[in-house]
């Protein structure tokens, strides 16, 4: 069975877009299943970037979603070993680097996580192997042997229908 692990971006983009919850409840219906199976997670430091807005998303994430922890020794050693790789990448610009490393970035932890954990990521960033000033997510999966696929392919994989 795949788990998936969910980023910050499919939650805003669905909330704010094309899954908002007046016009497609079911989407979250289905989200909020597949999650109590197991099958849909997400991390901690996801609920903090989430919280930060302070909206109904972050609403419905608090009482429907319950989010696992970075707080694991694998996790830790992933994260360890995907700063190493940033920080000694030669393509990449110190700012990028920067953002990157932020505290408040959840993007290696996810990486981690989905590392630890044999899990697929789930974003809506786009690779940009080419890319100087920002590091991507897709690029960080690429570079470790993480499988990631966006929204809508992890809704063919589970057969979700709206």
């Amino acid at each position: 069975m795949t788990i998936y692990i969910i980023d910050t971006s499919v939650f805003i983009e669905a909330a704010r877009r094309y899954y908002a919850f007046d016009i497609e409840p079911t989407f979250w219906k289905r989200l909020q299943r597949y999650h109590l199976n197991g099958t849909i997670r997400s991390i901690d430091r996801v609920k903090d970037e989430i919280n930060r807005g302070r909206d109904p998303l972050a609403f419905w994430m608090s009482k429907h979603f319950s989010f696992e922890s970075t707080n694991d020794a694998n996790v830790v050693s992933k994260y360890a070993m995907i700063m190493q790789w940033a920080a000694n990448h030669p393509q990449y610009s110190p700012p990028a680097k920067f953002d990157f490393a932020r505290a408040d970035n959840a993007d290696a932890w996810r990486v981690a996580y989905a590392m630890a954990k044999s899990c697929t990521v789930v974003t809506e960033e786009k690779s940009a192997p080419q890319a100087r000033n920002v590091i991507k997510m897709p690029d960080v999966c690429n570079a470790h042997g993480v499988s990631y696929i966006d929204t809508f392919a992890m809704m063919r994989q589970l057969k979700i229908v709206l």
